[in-house]
């Protein structure tokens, strides 16, 4: 299974897309597992639908919140960038959030500084967490932004849907490079020769579902 290439730091992956409710849909096809609203990122001006990937993973579905517009170019990740849907990155949980970014650091790449985000569920319930993520993200991507959700429960444990994460995998020019900076985090995950990619296959009663 895919995800054990980077368990037990895997905590989400980013499927960004222009038309949510879209993408949504034409995940559900595909599959037979609709995601379920997670709610709004006020302060990034973002929506998104979840589905779990695992006991602590899970897929973000995320995209512009029609409510609440942003300019395009402060859109988090590049998101505003997006035509389509792309999987625009991923997340992981270290033991330590300011032991992680340190040893970024130390390969060379700022992982940004720590902050306190959170969203709005359907419900209305506030929901905080602390990340580390620079923006524009390193690598376009490849390497992930670090999480710690605290005392806020993770959201694969609030009874997603769950699909299965076949796999998962990057490229890029220098891969040697990018395996040095995940192995620094603790990340053991392939990084292949060639042209910059985040790519990821899951599955459903349905069928598949290929993000990229």
């Amino acid at each position: 299974m895919a995800s054990a290439l980077v368990e037990p730091l895997l905590d989400h992956l980013v499927l960004a897309t222009r038309d949510l409710e879209q993408t949504v849909s034409d995940f559900t096809a595909a599959t037979g597992i609709r995601p379920v609203e997670g709610g709004r990122h006020e302060q990034f001006g973002t929506r998104n639908y979840l589905v779990a990937l695992g006991p602590l993973a899970y897929l973000e579905i995320a995209g512009p919140d029609a409510d609440n517009p942003m300019p395009a170019a402060k859109l988090p990740f590049g998101m505003g960038a997006v035509r389509g849907s792309r999987l625009l990155t991923w997340s992981v949980r270290p033991p330590s959030l300011e032991a992680a970014v340190r040893a970024a650091a130390a390969e060379g790449v700022d992982l940004g500084p720590i902050r306190t985000v959170g969203r709005v569920t359907p419900a209305g319930k506030a929901l905080k967490w602390r990340i580390a993520a620079a923006e524009p993200a390193p690598y376009d991507g490849l390497v992930p932004f670090l999480l710690d959700w605290g005392t806020t429960r993770h959201p694969a444990e609030s009874g997603l849907p769950t699909v299965e994460l076949l796999d998962f995998r990057a490229t890029h020019p220098r891969p040697a490079e990018v395996a040095g900076v995940l192995a620094a985090l603790g990340i053991s995950l392939l990084i292949e020769p060639g042209k910059t990619t985040l790519e990821a296959t899951v599955a459903g009663p349905a069928g598949t579902y290929l993000m990229r």
